[in-house]
């Protein structure tokens, strides 16, 4: 079963006589495009890993740059193809070293990508909607109205666009890695939107970032995070096969019902029977469970022991995300210590439950926080309140 919505998504086809937009593009997809703009049939594979390599291994821009292609074929490329990514509008960059980017895409929407670095890994949060439609009633990404789809060459330019930012793109005679560890190591979509809203997009950016000869970043470098987006959780083990965590901040029907309001379609027992195939379906070590910590909602004993016996049998860690507070919030962070005991109650039952540090809180960029300048159409606390059931 495919899920679909009444969203639009950019063609990647510019007005007739426009210019095709490389980035994006599978191999398949390259391939055909070459093909359709006069390539030979017999040089097609050789000069899809050629422009392949110059794009996402070099993160060349320049078709004159890319100087194992002949000339004329160069002015051919440059004729009939662009290469295009979303635009850097500002970067803000926190006291931790967080960096939140608002970044630019086709029809001038904006959406927000950001860059935590740690001691072992730098990870990249990105974005795969103009907003989000689930309405979570703890997330402030949730209070900006879905807009589009963005395309795959707008999901994986966030990640172009952070390599550049980094200054991480080889240099000649360099491979990758060999300069020392990647600043760029991990990828998890948990941006704004629901990624499976949005599958096949998301399946061809995480295909181009995947593939090993140009950004190659491991699938079990990336996180897809869903809000429980039943009928596509097989379809992603069995078409991208990244690790997947789930939005579950709740351990009743009544309470996720209210934190989570896809939970009315796809309830708590729907999610976590199709969990409990992902593992094997993805060969994928375990799942994450994300629990936003939320004063007197969620945080009590009997949520973290109802919470393990939920979860029994799935190969899993609990993620705990002390709230991250924004302007009219209709919640509050749990005391530290009520998550201390939270997470102690989940361990003790064998589960390791990390309580995340929160990160870019000062610039807004920290988990559930982001929302995009051009997009904001405030709500006052009071509406806030109505939708959550307050």
């Amino acid at each position: 079963m495919t899920i679909t919505q009444d969203v639009v998504t950019i063609p990647r086809k510019q007005p007739e006589g426009g210019k095709v937009n490389l980035i994006g593009l599978t191999r398949d997809g390259m391939r055909d495009a070459l093909a359709a703009a006069g390539t030979p049939d017999k040089q097609l594979k050789m000069r899809v890993n050629q422009i392949w390599q110059w794009l996402y291994h070099w993160g060349v821009r320049d078709f004159d740059r890319m100087t194992n292609l002949a000339k004329d074929y160069r002015a051919l490329l440059a004729d009939k193809f662009e290469i295009a990514l979303p635009e850097i509008v500002s970067k803000q960059v926190s006291a931790d070293g967080t960096r939140k980017y608002l970044v630019r895409i086709a029809g001038g929407h904006e959406v927000e990508t950001v860059y935590i670095p740690e001691e072992d890994r730098g990870t990249l949060c990105i974005s795969s909607q103009v907003g989000c439609t689930l309405t979570c009633s703890f997330c402030h990404t949730g209070t900006q109205k879905l807009v589009r789809n963005l395309t795959a060459g707008e999901i994986v330019g966030q990640i172009m666009l952070a390599r550049d930012d980094l200054d991480e793109w080889p240099r000649p005679g360099v491979g990758t890695g060999e300069d020392g560890p990647r600043l760029l190591s991990n990828i998890v979509l948990m941006g704004m939107g629901e990624p499976l809203y949005n599958f096949e997009n998301v399946r061809d950016a995480m295909k181009i970032a995947m593939d090993g000869e140009g950004i190659a970043l491991s699938r079990r470098r990336i996180t897809l995070s869903t809000s429980g987006v039943v009928p596509e959780i097989a379809r992603t083990a069995e078409e991208i096969g990244c690790l997947l965590a789930v939005s579950f901040h709740a351990t009743t029907d009544e309470v996720r019902d209210r934190l989570v309001p896809i939970n009315k379609r796809w309830n708590i027992e729907t999610l976590l029977t199709a969990l409990r195939e992902y593992p094997r379906l993805s060969n994928s070590e375990r799942i994450t469970f994300e629990y936003v910590m939320l004063k007197g909602v969620n945080d009590s004993d009997a949520d973290a022991r109802r919470l393990v016996k939920l979860i029994a049998g799935i190969p899993a860690k609990i993620n705990l995300i002390p709230f991250n507070e924004w302007p009219g919030a209709p919640y509050e962070r749990s005391d530290w210590e009520r998550i201390e005991k939270f997470a102690d109650i989940i361990y003790k039952a064998g589960y390791a439950s990390p309580i995340r540090t929160p990160r870019g809180e000062d610039i807004m960029a920290a988990c559930g926080q982001l929302k995009s300048a051009t997009e904001r159409a405030r709500k006052s606390r009071r509406e806030i309140e109505a939708d959550a059931g307050l």
